[in-house]
């Protein structure tokens, strides 16, 4: 009677609609094999990354008939699992661990286009000098930006969304491994009214089933 008195939301009546997927889902965790962390490391820019990650928020694009799942953990970190022509375990092609790097707010127009339009699909992009070739291939020599619009839920009805235009690359590492790149310019409206832009630099690995253990 009390929580109808003061407008609160009984937890019964919450409906979930957060994304999940193979057992991932909000206010989860997940496990990452610890000799694959450290075998890489010394190979990565990243260094220190967590073993035990807690979801502390998902997202999910959906780009016509392929689905981007993406789990924020509480390592400055994201599971990104992509999934085709379904959104079942058995539809999932790649899965990817990418760790935060770099990110830079965007105020001028002028910047924005030369991010998108000379800077973000070029053939390659260097970090900390490491030189990573781009993964989407184009007819042309630049490739545009591949735009997605990510629905993200930090609780299980409340979500925010965001405009984002991405482009991958990656390098070869020790042992047939490869450290990816993505690079998503992003533009939100904020409460405010005012459009925000940055520019997100995230480096990350591919993981495989064994590789991961999900605890849910």
């Amino acid at each position: 009677m009390f929580k109808k008195l003061f407008g609160k939301k009984d937890t019964n009546d919450i409906v979930d609609n957060s994304p999940s997927i193979m057992g991932l889902r909000l206010n989860g965790s997940f496990e990452i094999d610890g000799l694959l962390l450290k075998l890489l490391e010394p190979e990565l820019i990243i260094q220190g990354s967590a073993k035990t990650h807690i979801i502390q928020a998902a997202g999910v694009v959906n780009l016509d008939g392929t689905w981007v799942y993406r789990f924020y953990t509480d390592d400055d970190a994201f599971l990104q699992v992509i999934s085709e022509g379904g959104q079942s375990e058995e539809n999932v092609v790649d899965v990817k661990l990418f760790h935060f790097y770099d990110t830079q707010d965007i105020s001028a127009q002028s910047v924005w286009d030369d991010l998108l339009n000379e800077q973000m699909g070029n053939a390659t992009y260097e970090l900390e000098g490491h030189e990573f070739q781009r993964v989407w291939t184009s007819a042309s020599e630049y490739h545009n930006p591949v735009h997605m619009n990510e629905k993200t839920y930090d609780a299980p009805d409340e979500y925010s969304q965001t405009d984002q235009f991405t482009m991958l690359f990656e390098r070869e590492i020790a042992q047939g491994n490869t450290e990816s790149l993505f690079l998503s310019a992003e533009e939100k409206l904020e409460e405010s009214g005012n459009l925000g832009r940055c520019l997100v630099i995230s480096t990350g690995i591919t993981i495989t089933p064994a590789q991961l253990t999900i605890h849910g």
